[in-house]
């Protein structure tokens, strides 16, 4: 038997909610007296906003209290929240949903497996929430990748076992959290950055059903 289920990551993989998170994380630092640059918000990706967080505190070699760095995360959360509450389904990265609409056809489970604790909001305003038979976001796991709980949960919901999952992703600690669960991991961006990956891929535009139906063969 072949792949039984496939799992995406949210970020850079499904839709670019990258640009909200370095706005509100922009915003954050020049209220507390520093630029934050595009080149510096790479090293966000894939990682929890607390983690974030201290990150940026550290570009800013600023000192918080346990009080202030809580205020700070809602404060980042509120001015991301605002910028997402504008997206609809032009966010939606290309040929994203014809790749859903293949595996909705064939009735291959799909999840959703995401750090972001806004996911869900995010499927809905971009409407595609209804392909996702499983959301594992950020308010389901302890653990950030490349720990690979998120995934491991996601198969757990699909009833799938984890040998069996092709994970899309376009961050190396996802692409290592999907390995770590013993999953097919397809990198979604820069081959060179996601060299771990299995299979890699710009965008979902150089995907062809020819590739995914390969995916679901015994041989896969």
């Amino acid at each position: 038997m072949g792949t039984a289920a496939f799992i995406f990551d949210l970020d850079g993989v499904i839709v670019d909610t990258a640009k909200y998170h370095y706005l509100a994380w922009k915003k954050l630092a020049n209220e507390l007296g520093f630029e934050f640059t595009k080149e510096q918000n790479e090293l966000f990706k894939g990682v929890s906003r607390k983690r974030c967080l201290e990150i940026l505190l550290d570009i800013g070699d600023v000192t918080a209290t346990q009080e202030e760095f809580d205020k700070y995360m809602v404060e980042k959360n509120e001015d991301y929240l605002e910028y997402i509450e504008k997206m609809d389904e032009s966010e939606i990265l290309p040929d994203v949903p014809k790749v859903l609409s293949f595996l909705k056809e064939k009735n291959i489970p799909i999840a959703l497996g995401s750090a972001s604790k806004n996911a869900r909001p995010i499927l809905e305003k971009v409407k595609l929430l209804s392909y996702f038979d499983a959301i594992v976001d950020g308010n389901d796991v302890t653990k950030a990748k490349p720990d690979p709980e998120v995934f491991l949960i996601a198969a757990n919901k699909l009833e799938t076992s984890p040998e069996k999952c092709v994970v899309f992703e376009d961050a190396v600690a996802g692409i290592q959290a999907a390995n770590n669960a013993n999953m097919i991991s397809i990198g979604i961006g820069d081959a060179k950055v996601l060299s771990e990956a299995d299979h890699n891929f710009n965008d979902f535009t150089e995907m062809n059903i020819e590739f995914l139906e390969s995916l679901m063969s015994p041989q896969a």
